[in-house]
């Protein structure tokens, strides 16, 4: 990462072209200092600046994600808002506005952005609300004007809710530290700008941008320099415009229709501006526009006087795409005091303040949960997992291991550097294998299953398995923890805490499982596979239940079995039907709503979506039915269980590649 002072940093944004502030807001112009200058040239207009002198490493690093976050004070229109490490018994989120970021602007006009945040804010919440731009004080009394006008109905969230009129560059505290040292890497950070050039003009004319949402939007702007067409308001094809980037005004259509109109005209791309005195807009599909892919990128900007003048005079407008570096617009501080990234917001909404607030919370009762006394025995502790081999340990299990009834999974997977961009990209299926015995038929059963996030490098877990500690049938066991061979790395840590949960004597304890079935590929032949399993009950049994781990993967032409609803039946005595559904995949904020449970929030890519019985960044729930009461337990007559998984009530049939099911089933006897 560049390492720049912090005066440097707060002027990257400045363009001695002409800079587009739009939406009625001031435009900002800050001069250089003697020891600064501005690049200018690089092939695709990239604006930045350099040091004439050179920075010592002391001076231009800063606090790091998870260290502990120093006592501040930062000036408010109220008064006055103190930070003291331990005195917040919530988090604290500090978000740092800028006029120059068309994201931002769009998150700050957005009514339903606004509402989210003072309807959904966790109580133990507070957000600092601060300005990178000499406007602060103006901009910290709209920002508050926005705010108290969303919460007409929930006026207590204000109290919460705090606004520094000091700019960032002069709050002389670690805040402008973390947040140029940290800088704004992912999704919707930086500053995304359209760059405008003519042969009569002495500079290029530059206004922010907010690119479309990927839900429909295929394409993405390329590094060249593209002919920009007048398509009036491209609700209908124009035929001009092949080739170029077609200017539309907003109005008349969906966003959505432009972006196919002009996609169906051959546009190598679609620049929506918005009406005077309108914001910029988040371009979105809606409804049944969703399933329509198109192949052409699009952005939203303001409505450049000079740009519209060249084209009503025939003059010749190219256009250029950019991201120009900027400060971090937030930090997260968790109840415990220590500094986090908030991670990346896909799209202009609050929700994703609230959603990171949320897993802070779960964070800190997961954290009273963990000092619970129980019987820890460590398994991993920070061990690199990755390749085919994983991460592998032999470990000693406490003596009397049957005195207990509880088994849990404290789990966590963290990333090779201590930035979420350290982190691998893509979601991943973690499972756990336990061998206690080579001869054993429990040998390299699983024990436990988790899906990574998108580089984001939180997620700790507690999960219950209790009804597999039969599998430890050895004081010595070898646990195997491993994804898929070609991921990057994870760093696994592994805890098993044994405990008892009933202190009276009349507890019932698991004391044997017996493997059921696996999963497959779901195809027409998916059902065929499985034969029923006659069993009988062990003497001596009180209790039987069935456990489950079923996950769906991979997308046929229905999205199965990822994003399909799909169900999964243990038929027992041909009669009782214990039924699995995965009724949340598919949905739009379905992993979204699972935050609360521990899902890392606020990950790169489709991690808000609802999928096949797990949601990235989060272990996968054992399901547990009770079924004592369906089976003959006298011990004389043999019971008989079947498996078969549907998907909209029928075998599946997809027409295209199949997608998955990864399954662990169990029947565990109690006494």
């Amino acid at each position: 990462m560049l390492r720049l002072k912090t005066s440097l940093l707060w002027l990257l944004v400045l363009v001695t072209a002409h800079v587009t502030e739009g939406a009625g807001r001031p435009r900002q112009r800050l001069k250089l200092s003697e020891d600064e200058e501005l690049v200018w040239g690089s092939r695709d207009h990239t604006t930045s600046l350099r040091s004439r002198k050179t920075s010592s490493p002391e001076t231009a690093a800063g606090p790091e994600p998870g260290d502990a976050a120093a006592a501040f004070k930062v000036p408010t229109l109220d008064g006055e808002f103190s930070y003291q490490p331990g005195a917040v018994r919530g988090s604290l989120v500090i978000h740092a506005f800028t006029n120059k970021s068309g994201f931002l602007e769009c998150l700050w006009s957005s009514e339903a952005s606004l509402f989210s945040l003072v309807q959904d804010l966790p109580e133990r919440t507070q957000v600092l609300f601060v300005s990178l731009d000499e406007s602060a004080v103006s901009d910290a009394l709209w920002m508050r004007e926005q705010l108290q006008r969303a919460a007409m109905h929930r006026k207590e969230v204000l109290s919460r809710l705090h606004f520094s009129p000091v700019p960032v560059f002069a709050l002389g505290n670690w805040i402008p530290r973390v947040l140029y040292y940290w800088g704004c890497m992912g999704i919707n950070c930086g500053l995304t700008q359209a760059v405008f050039t003519s042969e009569g003009w002495n500079m290029p004319v530059i206004v922010k941008r907010l690119d479309a949402r990927y839900d429909w939007l295929m394409g993405r702007w390329g590094q060249g320099s593209y002919q920009l067409i007048d398509a009036g308001d491209g609700c209908d094809p124009s035929p001009s415009v092949a080739g170029a980037v077609a200017w539309v005004s907003e109005g008349r259509c969906s966003f959505f229709v432009k972006v196919q109109s002009m996609a169906k005209s051959n546009a190598s791309g679609v620049l929506v501006y918005a009406l005077p005195g309108n914001p910029i807009q988040d371009m979105n599909c809606v409804g049944e526009e969703c399933y329509s892919p198109l192949r052409i990128p699009a952005a939203m900007v303001h409505l450049e006087p000079s740009v519209t003048q060249a084209l009503l005079s025939a003059q010749k407008i190219n256009v250029s795409f950019q991201t120009t570096p900027s400060p971090n617009f937030f930090i997260g501080i968790d109840q415990q005091g220590v500094l986090s990234e908030m991670g990346w917001f896909l799209y202009p909404t609050f929700s994703f303040i609230n959603w990171q607030a949320q897993w802070f919370n779960f964070y800190a009762d997961l954290q009273m949960k963990l000092e619970n006394p129980v019987k820890n025995v460590s398994v991993f502790d920070k061990v690199q997992m990755q390749g085919q081999k994983g991460a592998v340990a032999t470990v000693d299990l406490p003596l009397g291991l049957l005195d207990f009834d509880t088994l849990e999974l404290d789990a966590s997977l963290s990333c090779p550097g201590r930035r979420d961009v350290s982190c691998a990209p893509w979601d991943h299926t973690v499972q756990l294998f336990v061998c206690c015995d080579q001869l054993s038929p429990y040998c390299n059963m699983e024990l436990g299953r988790w899906i990574t996030a998108f580089r984001r490098g939180i997620g700790r877990w507690l999960t219950d398995v209790s009804p597999l500690i039969p599998l430890l049938d050895s004081n010595k066991c070898t646990f195997t923890m491993k994804t898929v061979p070609w991921a990057m790395p994870w760093i696994v840590s592994l805890n098993l805490r044994f405990s008892v949960s009933n202190q009276t004597g009349d507890r019932l304890r698991p004391f044997r499982v017996m493997s059921l079935f696996s999963g497959g590929t779901f195809d027409k032949n998916y059902n065929k596979r499985y034969q029923p399993i006659k069993f009988p009950v062990p003497a001596s049994t009180k209790k039987v239940e069935l456990f489950a781990v079923i996950t769906g993967h991979g997308s046929d032409e229905n999205g199965c079995g990822e994003f399909c609803v799909t169900s999964h039946h243990f038929l027992i005595n041909a009669v009782f039907n214990n039924t699995h559904t995965f009724d949340s995949a598919g949905t739009a904020l379905g992993c979204a709503m699972q935050v609360t449970g521990g899902a890392v929030p606020n990950e790169h890519g489709t991690w808000l979506y609802g999928r096949g019985g797990w949601c990235d960044g989060l272990q996968v729930n054992p399901w547990r039915t009770d079924i004592t009461k369906q089976l003959d337990m006298t011990g004389f007559e043999s019971n008989t269980v079947i498996y078969f998984g549907l998907f909209d009530g029928q075998d599946p049939n997809p027409s295209q590649q199949p997608g998955y099911i990864i399954m662990s089933s169990f029947l565990v006897f109690y006494k």
